[in-house]
């Protein structure tokens, strides 16, 4: 239920040589009309003299302040490794060795699979199909990857105060449930590669040829009746539609072969009354098909998802050919860096160390004063703006301002740290670290069961490049690794920070006002505060929105985004840029209008600004994945939608109706 804006992995071209902070002047491709692609006339410049790493299936803007975050981090963190006793006692002790430990390859060499051999003796002893319900349950508890669904706690949508348990569709290898089903070539070359790789990783544990292809035959046939039980990604956008909570009893008649409150008890979970199961067709499906399943394929299926997630911490062999496999989805050809792959790994498993040692170096209290006053000031233009929507009744636009007024804000980082006590951590066997803290962070998480939410969690790390709001919270947060330059530059102009950082903070407001963050009141309850006309008009301006992003393709002519799976970031990408512009001229009352620089207006910076943000150059492989899964729509046509619906942007560059960036009054989508 969580929204985020981007996941970030990326790096960009460095912006230390600009003229002016904020904005390269290099980066605009002058000989395309602004009016005409705006993408190309502000990033055409950057991705003429840019060149995607060979290790990243996709470069831009975001990574480049992502890399630097992490170059701050490895220098603190590899000093922490070198100084780690034999026995971490404190935070920052077992950050240093788990680093050092995941560095140490050759150390996990020589381990070889014996990390996971406990997990496959446990499989292997598995006599019939209820008894892989036991084993499950067992991985469950220990935070390994265990298969078929999911098992944790999260606020109740509709009483958000208090944590539940929740059941969720899961057990799938592929991205996606419609991998299994498209008869795209790409889609099949993905399936293909998919098998080849399950039987590698088999042949690896030491199965011949022959029963590792026979294997992996079974475990996608599996995945596929699996596939055809799940829901797709655009019905799991209705909150409505993954909330079914129901005593014990009721739960246990949708899977007769399941009996939860012993499965919940052996995954660890404190006794509860009732639970969520979030998609009640997969689960009687999941129940069929595990019934009907030949025990040997069960257990072959459960041995893959102990290899599948293990891999990345066994021996190099196995690292390689998960990267092989890799690469049919992310058409990269490198592997990143090592140091890169264990800070990720701390900034996952330790998440806490991880964000105090990154903003004891790189976030100033300063800093953090400083986003808070660009937040409330972005609050405050949306607050206006409810005050003035001429198509909201009066009676909801009450309920939109009481929600607004209760959004939680963090910044930065917690206010309080966990602190690793009771988590063992040393520089022996990298597997061995990576399952003890994926333990903890599974007890830790399910030991927030029937208790009331905490409001102060932070969702995201001090160095993530990254923000997010949560309905159930209410709640927008923004970490420390995303307020600072390129996004916001104190020694920038106002234009460009409001266009970048602005941008961003207008964009995950307005997730509290989308078509699934509209649902939820101002307490965080799945609850319906809107009339119906208001509702009506909200779709109908949506439905504008979607019907856009369905008309933008990637790669080819045939292979379109998916308008209704990135509904959502799309209506936050326009609401979230027409917030931070009214913000800005807000912030402009009583002051001259500032200059020209670099013979750009302050209007023309504060768009060029927002595009830049989103400068990307990507792989193939890696556009086809994200319209088929991803939330987000490509970055060109973040740039290309949201700024095609605004007159500003037009008054700005002086583009006429009938430009390409000019949606017609027809079809121009105008929300928040």
């Amino acid at each position: 239920m969580r929204r985020a804006l981007l996941l970030l992995s990326l790096i960009a071209a460095p912006l230390a040589a600009q003229a002016h902070p904020g904005l390269d002047p290099a980066n605009v491709d002058t000989t395309c009309a602004p009016c005409k692609d705006f993408n190309q006339f502000a990033n055409g410049g950057w991705a003429a003299h840019t060149t995607r790493p060979a290790d990243q299936s996709r470069w831009g803007a975001f990574g480049e302040l992502s890399d630097r975050n992490q170059t701050i981090l490895k220098g603190v963190v590899e000093q922490l490794a070198l100084t780690a006793p034999a026995h971490p006692k404190t935070s920052e002790e077992k950050l240093g060795a788990f680093y050092a430990s995941c560095m140490d390859t050759a150390q996990s060499d020589r381990a070889g699979i014996t990390p996971i051999q406990p997990a496959l003796k446990k499989i292997d002893g598995i006599k019939t199909n209820a008894d892989a319900f036991t084993v499950i349950a067992g991985m469950n508890k220990e935070g390994g990857a265990a298969g078929f669904f999911g098992l944790n706690g999260g606020a109740d949508v509709k009483n958000a105060q208090m944590t539940i348990a929740q059941a969720q569709q899961g057990g799938l290898g592929l991205p996606d449930q419609a991998f299994y089903f498209r008869t795209d070539s790409a889609a099949r070359a993905i399936r293909a590669a998919y098998q080849s790789h399950i039987s590698r990783m088999f042949q690896l544990l030491g199965d011949s040829p022959a029963s590792a292809d026979t294997q992996a035959a079974h475990i996608f046939a599996l995945e596929t009746a699996l596939a055809g039980v799940s829901m797709n990604r655009i019905a799991r956008r209705d909150p409505n539609a993954n909330y079914h909570k129901m005593p014990i009893a009721a739960a246990d008649s949708i899977t007769p072969h399941l009996e939860w409150r012993n499965f919940m008890k052996e995954s660890g979970l404190p006794a509860v009354d009732s639970l969520n199961i979030g998609q009640p067709s997969f689960f009687k499906g999941m129940d069929s098909i595990v019934a009907a399943t030949p025990v040997a394929d069960i257990k072959s299926y459960l041995r893959w998802h102990v290899i599948r997630g293990s891999a990345p911490q066994l021996t190099t062999a196995f690292r390689n050919e998960a990267f092989r496999y890799s690469t049919a989805l992310s058409g990269v050809s490198v592997q990143q860096p090592r140091w890169k792959t264990c800070l990720q790994a701390a900034n996952f498993g330790l998440p806490d160390a991880v964000t105090q040692a990154f903003i004891a170096k790189a976030f100033s209290p300063a800093a953090r004063a400083r986003a808070r006053a660009m937040v409330d000031n972005l609050i405050a233009a949306l607050t206006d703006r409810l005050h003035t929507l001429e198509w909201m009744s009066d009676s909801t636009r009450q309920a939109a301002l009481v929600k607004l007024k209760a959004y939680g804000r963090k910044i930065g980082y917690a206010d309080k740290f966990r602190d690793y006590a009771t988590v063992e951590v040393d520089k022996g066997p990298y597997a061995l670290n990576a399952q003890r803290v994926a333990a903890y962070a599974r007890s830790w998480r399910i030991a927030q069961i029937s208790k009331p939410v905490d409001h102060t969690f932070f969702s995201m790390t001090g160095p993530t490049v990254n923000a997010n709001y949560s309905p159930t919270d209410n709640a927008i947060t923004f970490p420390a690794g995303i307020l600072q330059p390129p996004f916001f530059d104190p020694n920038a102009d106002d234009a460009v920070n409001y266009g970048g950082m602005g941008a961003v903070i207008g964009h995950e407001m307005t997730h509290g006002f989308d078509d699934q963050g509209r649902q939820f009141d101002a307490v965080g309850n799945l609850h319906d505060w809107w009339t119906p006309a208001d509702a009506a008009a909200f779709k109908s301006r949506a439905d504008k929105v979607a019907n856009q992003f369905d008309s933008y393709t990637v790669v080819d002519s045939v292979t379109h985004v998916e308008g209704r799976l990135v509904l959502g970031e799309s209506i936050a990408d326009l609401g979230g840029l027409k917030i931070a512009y009214t913000a800005w001229q807000r912030s402009l009352a009583g002051k001259p209008h500032p200059a020209p620089i670099d013979g750009y207006t302050a209007e023309q910076r504060f768009f060029l600004a927002y595009a830049q943000i989103w400068r990307e150059v990507a792989t193939d492989q890696f556009l086809r994945n994200q319209v088929a899964t991803d939330v987000h729509a490509p970055a060109r046509w973040r740039v290309m939608g949201p700024l095609s619906n605004m007159p500003e942007f037009a008054a700005a560059f002086h583009c006429a109706p009938g430009d390409p960036m000019v949606r017609p009054d027809s079809l121009r989508a105008a929300i928040w």
